[in-house]
């Protein structure tokens, strides 16, 4: 039995300062709709942190400094193949903050965010980058019929 499955590598980093972090505001026409934090796709060729700096920079001007890995999130799509999200963590940038086609960027209080228009599955992957005992994210269910179970370790 062959352990090779396909994956699809992506990322998402939390930005911030002092208490305010950057958020974007998704449309519907881009698929996953509602506030979330930017990120992306991983390249063929780039590592994923280098992924994390790209997408960020594409997605809101900011270049990251040292962006630091603090979890993981990932499910198995239907078809088979995982879907992988690296999680990470940044308050060193530079650069004019501007929203991008993907959606408005902008900062936000921490303590707002749960009041917000939430990308779907956006309020247990907070857990993540807010709760240090925490540092992945799955989801999977028994069968394509059944909701998804969540497991936070």
């Amino acid at each position: 039995m062959s352990r090779e499955i396909l994956v699809e590598l992506t990322n998402m980093c939390m930005v911030y300062e002092g208490s305010k972090v950057l958020v974007q505001r998704r449309s519907l026409e881009h698929g996953w709709p509602g506030v979330t934090f930017p990120g992306g796709h991983v390249e063929p060729g780039e590592s994923v942190t280098q992924s994390v700096i790209r997408e960020v920079r594409e997605e809101t001007g900011l270049t990251l400094a040292h962006p630091r890995l603090c979890g993981v999130k990932d499910w198995m799509n239907d078809g088979g193949s995982r879907y992988i999200v690296f999680l990470y963590k940044c308050d060193t940038f530079s650069g004019e903050l501007k929203s991008s086609e993907e959606g408005e960027v902008f900062w936000a209080e921490r303590a707002s965010l749960p009041s917000m228009n939430l990308s779907s599955g956006m309020e247990e992957t907070f857990r993540v980058f807010f709760e240090d005992d925490i540092s992945e994210l799955s989801y999977y269910r028994e069968n394509p019929d059944d909701g998804w179970q969540i497991v936070l370790e």
